[in-house]
């Protein structure tokens, strides 16, 4: 792996992501979307994607260009949120979606970044996510055309007190897009507050992690304590402008009239 890991452009960081591939996109909703990673798949035409990230975007931003383009051949999330594209394409047939509770979603890319082929969690126990049948694809006239099916359930004591859980099986993908607050040459990546989400196991679980930051440092200037994802899990940095780190989406704005 080189030491240097800085590509010249979003646009050839992403050009061998292939039609079909599976790919890990960090963020929640708005907050730590890659951004110009996502921009530059769609420019380049990639399609027949297999997405798993918490959600889809919202309509036109984030994952939402891509669902817009027809990009998205199926889905793995825990919700559908505020992009009605999402809702309506899924109704309608047009894309395939797994919808998986979130701290199971988080775990599963945390495995498939580990190596751990599978687990048990009590989440979900009792419900369509662990007996099957919960819809994934729906037929042109609203019919069930592909269900959930059931998955493996086994007893266990833990603290003396007997309960269910499901298997769920990690998630490894070939690709991962995440964004960064500060990173270095050698991969290292800083996120800010709230915008780290999902994006270190986004990138645990990719084959090929590709990770944009807003500022890029020297190594050593990271800390040890300051790193939130090593490199060695990422394997291209793209390094925005400062327009480009400035640009970032509000999903809901909420404000108050400040009184005297």
């Amino acid at each position: 792996m080189p030491v240097n890991k800085i590509v010249g452009s979003a646009a050839a960081a992403v050009a061998d992501i292939a039609d079909g591939a599976g790919l890990a996109v960090g963020g929640f909703g708005l907050c730590g979307i890659p951004t110009v990673l996502i921009e530059a798949l769609a420019d380049a035409g990639t399609t027949d994607l297999d997405v798993t990230s918490n959600n889809c975007g919202t309509d036109g931003r984030g994952l939402g260009i891509l669902l817009e383009r027809r990009r998205i051949r199926r889905i793995t999330a825990s919700y559908i949120g505020e992009n009605k594209e999402f809702a309506r394409q899924y109704l309608a047939g047009e894309v395939e979606v797994e919808l998986t509770p979130q701290g199971t979603l988080a775990e599963r890319l945390r495995a498939g970044g580990c190596g751990i082929p599978a687990f048990y969690t009590p989440a979900g126990v009792g419900t369509v996510i662990a007996d099957g049948g919960m819809p994934l694809r729906y037929g042109p006239e609203g019919e069930v055309l592909v269900s959930s099916p059931p998955k493996e359930t086994r007893r266990f004591t833990t603290e003396g007190v007997e309960r269910d859980y499901v298997l769920e099986h990690g998630l490894p993908t070939d690709f991962a897009l995440v964004r960064a607050a500060r990173g270095d040459r050698y991969g290292n990546l800083a996120f800010h507050s709230s915008a780290r989400n999902f994006n270190p196991l986004a990138a645990m679980a990719g084959r090929v992690t590709i990770a944009e930051v807003e500022e890029l440092v020297e190594p050593g200037e990271l800390g040890p304590d300051e790193v939130h994802l090593p490199g060695i899990y990422v394997h291209r940095v793209v390094v925005l402008t400062s327009e480009q780190a400035a640009a970032k989406d509000i999903e809901k704005l909420t404000v108050r009239e400040v009184t005297a």
